[in-house]
């Protein structure tokens, strides 16, 4: 079953969902997007959100056509230039792509993020709170890098494709890892179907699976998403190690802890292959591509890092994480 429009969130969201409702298409609203705009906001994330998913899977009723739609593109451009201007702003550059990563290879001792809180002390229902928001990025888990693959060529490109085949389940539909995490809401009891829980996510949340949607679907930034996905695979078996234990403490079905366990060795595998096939044949071939795998590399740190923060001060504060609140 397709997705039906959300509620809109301000202006920017409401012209879109208002003319992708239309029975026809007809002329869009000229709408000021300037620097004053919250890039980070709900209203920009949502309308950002709402134009990619136009090149996902679309939406229940709105015709196909708009994915191509001169007018939406001017908005969605002026939108982009907002949120990667804010995404630079919030990044220290450079193109030493060795000391980007540096960090990321090392486990802190006394770690602080969102898989320590839950492995540590979370509860059910902060469990459950989590699985909803990352359901927004894991329901098109590599979906995004695939677009990167045109973009590629020789080693970083066949390099990406071996690991592409592993999320997509070696050729498996029931191994593919976007449907391990539909198994995984099954389990927790939660709603599986695609973005169900949309109107549920923040904009920070938004925010993280828009970087990806920009960098995936402009050429320009095919090396900043190949820094996202090194980044990603770097610190996701730690993370997935830290679920398990969370989801073991909690008493978890299963199929929400084979999600995790799949990924511990997956994904230490997929880091060195990023590492070494994918960046390392991009700075041979694409040296001047440097800058731009490091700003990948920060900007997912950024989005990452402002979701964690806004996750962890609700739940430190007794509160929901979610616009909207459910009981699971």
């Amino acid at each position: 079953m397709m997705l039906a429009l959300p509620e809109a969130r301000g202006p920017l969201s409401e012209a879109v969902t208002e003319a992708l409702g239309r029975d026809e298409r007809g002329d869009f609203p000229e709408l000021p997007v300037t620097a004053d705009t919250d890039p980070f906001g709900d209203d920009l994330q949502l309308a950002l959100h709402l134009c990619y998913e136009l090149h996902y899977q679309g939406f229940a009723g709105v015709d196909p056509d708009w994915e191509w739609d001169p007018d939406l593109l001017r908005l969605r451009a002026a939108m982009e230039r907002v949120f990667l201007a804010a995404l630079r702003a919030h990044t220290a550059g450079g193109d030493n792509v060795e000391d980007a990563l540096a960090p990321l290879l090392v486990e802190p001792v006394n770690g602080s993020g969102l898989s320590h809180f839950l492995a540590a002390e979370g509860t059910w229902q902060q469990m459950c709170e989590y699985f909803a928001l990352r359901s927004v990025y894991h329901h098109k888990e590599a979906d995004p890098h695939a677009w990167a693959i045109p973009r590629l060529r020789g080693r970083p490109k066949a390099a990406l494709v071996a690991v592409e085949f592993d999320e997509y389940g070696g050729g498996r539909a029931d191994q593919v890892h976007a449907q391990l995490y539909a198994d995984l809401l099954d389990g927790a009891g939660l709603d599986s179907g695609y973005l169900a829980y949309l109107e549920h996510a923040p904009a920070c949340m938004l925010a993280v699976v828009n970087m990806m949607s920009v960098f995936g679907l402009h050429r320009r930034f095919r090396a900043a998403l190949a820094g996202h996905f090194a980044a990603a695979e770097i610190t996701t078996a730690p993370s997935a190690q830290r679920m398990d234990k969370a989801l073991r403490r909690l008493g978890a079905d299963e199929r929400c802890r084979y999600f995790y366990t799949e990924h511990i060795e997956a994904d230490a595998v997929h880091e060195q292959v990023m590492r070494r096939d994918v960046i390392g044949g991009l700075l041979e071939t694409e040296p001047e591509l440097a800058g731009d795998i490091v700003f990948g590399i920060q900007a997912t740190d950024v989005v990452e890092q402002r979701f964690a923060d806004h996750v962890l001060s609700a739940w430190q504060a007794g509160e929901s994480a979610l616009r909207k609140p459910f009981s699971p």
